[in-house]
């Protein structure tokens, strides 16, 4: 297991599933077989340890020899063409599945930790049973123990599905699924992964199968190596940005002196326009205002 971690900083158990050349190796048909099934391939199996009709059958579909084949009923519009490889982008972010697998071998337990009983008392009154069974039947009648009663024995190597587990990312380049939580069985076992049926199945599943070389691969592959190329366009842009700024400071401290020493200069200017504009008006010639003068006289005597 390992762990993922969100935008906001939550981080979230998951258990990593790889997938390996998974592939259909055959149909099981309504007309021969009286149920709709597809056989699923894994993994890659040396020659020497498949039987002859094994060999037949992978040579008929045209596949290689593979380590692991179970069967999965589907419905007959879910079909999928003998040959194709199925791609973890057969299951979507925040989908639910159902896990099967062999859970792992615990060998000879008590009831204490096969069944979880609470055992007996640990004090006084109980001498070296502290941890045993108990009673297991009635008196003379029935006289015998019932079948299935709870009892210590083999515990663990059996098959298990846990349902309702979410699958937090899926990366189909490298065939990894991440499920939140734990799965049944031990590293490098085999699991069954199927769609929840307590769920219901997400609208943007691809129908009828995640297959490798559909459209929605490309697009999240895509996806992939474009983000890279936009964060490197984004950086360069807030570079230039930044570099434009820079200049703009430089250029400002650089006229910060120059304007300085300017300042005096502008100062004198502008006391002498104040100056001017405090002298007083030049005073009219005595001759001209004699001229007007006379004049008035003369029209007054008119």
């Amino acid at each position: 297991m390992t762990r993922v971690f969100e935008d906001s900083g939550k981080n979230i158990p998951v258990t990593m599933i790889r997938v390996d050349g998974c592939q259909v190796v055959g149909h099981r048909t309504l007309e021969r077989d009286g149920y709709t099934a597809l056989r699923l391939g894994v993994g890659s199996a040396k020659i020497k340890n498949v039987n002859k009709a094994q060999i037949g059958q992978y040579k008929k579909a045209k596949v290689e020899a593979k380590k692991k084949v179970v069967e999965f009923r589907v419905s007959e519009d879910a079909m999928v063409d003998v040959g194709a490889e199925l791609r973890t982008s057969h299951f979507v972010e925040g989908q639910f599945v159902d896990v099967a697998g062999t859970s792992i071998g615990k060998g000879f337990a008590g009831a204490m930790k096969r069944h979880n009983f609470s055992g007996l008392k640990a004090s006084h009154g109980v001498s070296v049973s502290h941890r045993s069974l108990g009673s297991t039947g009635q008196c003379q009648d029935p006289g015998r123990v019932f079948k299935g009663k709870k009892m210590a024995g083999h515990m663990g190597a059996e098959r298990v599905t846990t349902q309702n587990l979410e699958v937090v990312r899926t990366i189909p380049d490298e065939g990894l699924i991440l499920i939140k939580g734990a799965v049944p069985g031990s590293k490098g076992g085999w699991v069954l992964i199927s769609d929840a049926i307590k769920k219901p199945l997400p609208k943007d599943a691809p129908m009828p199968a995640g297959l490798k070389g559909d459209k929605a691969e490309e697009e999240i592959v895509e996806d992939a190596v474009d983000a890279p190329a936009e964060e490197a366009k984004v950086e360069a842009t807030e570079a230039k940005v930044e570099a434009k700024v820079e200049a703009k400071v430089e250029e400002a401290k650089s006229e910060a002196p120059a304007e300085a020493a300017k300042a005096p200069e502008k100062e004198a200017k502008a006391e002498e326009k104040v100056e001017e504009k405090g002298e007083d008006k030049p005073e009219a010639p005595a001759e001209k205002v004699e001229e007007k003068a006379e004049d008035a006289e003369d029209k007054g005597k008119e």
